[in-house]
């Protein structure tokens, strides 16, 4: 069954691209990347393009692609632009599709919109990215609880990184949302080791 996922994380740098690319690789996926903020020359959807090996994936031009590396709404103002949500609309596919967010659920896109507005406009599942660090438990907490009071679906949580066994058990029984995987850190990132790493994904 096809199905389509939003990827967000509870912060910056804590691997939502490589997850994305573990994703994409195992499920046979379609990537999708709507605001692409900082170096365009290394974009997210480049790098998953590197890393993805099967012939099945098609990877979608972004609808925003913003210079500075900033938060969305800023760098858009600095390049002349206005992100709206509506003229965010997800690409046509009968494949699975992978969709990547820009930082965590209130990341800015304007004024008056938050990557959280862009879920709930594309009215899409959420897979949420954690990582296990000193205020990771309160992070991941937070993110799940914006999710459920706004009614969107988390089909599940993903651990990347070094393992912590008290606080993912801990995120688990409190939020009592599935983790459908546990990624460990990966020696380095290339092809062989993310197409490897989708056995670590119960997806």
């Amino acid at each position: 069954m096809n199905n389509t996922y939003f990827i967000t994380g509870i912060g910056t740098g804590i691997g939502k691209t490589v997850v994305s690319a573990i994703l994409t690789e195992k499920l046979e996926a379609d990537y999708w990347k709507p605001i692409q903020s900082g170096d365009l020359d290394v974009s997210d959807s480049l790098f998953i393009r590197n890393l993805v090996t099967n012939t099945k994936t098609v990877i979608y031009p972004e609808r925003y692609r913003l210079g500075q590396p900033l938060s969305p709404h800023l760098s858009a103002r600095l390049d002349g632009v206005q992100i709206t949500t509506e003229s965010i609309q997800i690409p046509e596919t009968r494949n699975s599709l992978i969709i990547e967010g820009a930082g965590g659920l209130m990341v800015p896109l304007n004024e008056h919109h938050l990557i959280l507005d862009l879920i709930k406009h594309l009215n899409v599942k959420v897979i949420v990215v954690s990582q296990n660090y000193l205020g990771s438990i309160n992070h991941t907490l937070l993110t799940l609880e914006v999710l459920k009071s706004n009614n969107i679906q988390v089909e599940g949580l993903i651990f990347n990184g070094s393992p912590n066994s008290e606080t993912e058990n801990y995120i688990q029984n409190y939020s009592e949302i599935k983790i459908i995987g546990k990624i460990p850190s990966l020696p380095v990132i290339n092809k062989e080791t993310i197409r490897q790493a989708g056995q670590y994904l119960k997806i």
